[in-house]
């Protein structure tokens, strides 16, 4: 089943709110990412790995979020690659390719 993710902004319009914690879900293979206006988002693995070139057989064994600032969050896997995923990226729709 497919479902509508309609809380998504569209490109370039998602306001900011700091990254509060992120967390992988290994029943679910995606990413729960909560930001303290209260919005919470559940993030597919795959897309994350597709984004950043991850190998396909990488295992998430860390999520981190830096305490500084919390504009995104890290993911390092067990083969040394990492991923680090911007807030724009979880709140926000992809950019539509417009043909003119």
């Amino acid at each position: 089943m497919k479902t509508i993710n309609t809380i998504k902004k569209p490109f370039g319009k998602a306001s900011w709110s700091p990254v509060k914690h992120a967390r992988y879900l290994d029943w679910e293979d995606a990413f729960d990412v909560e930001f303290d206006d209260g919005l919470s988002f559940l993030e597919p693995h795959k897309t994350i790995k597709k984004a950043n070139k991850i190998s396909a057989d990488a295992i998430p064994v860390r999520v981190s979020v830096p305490r500084k600032f919390r504009t995104h969050f890290k993911i390092t896997y067990d083969n040394g690659q990492t991923a680090e995923v911007s807030w724009s990226f979880v709140r926000e729709l992809p950019p539509t390719n417009s043909k003119k």
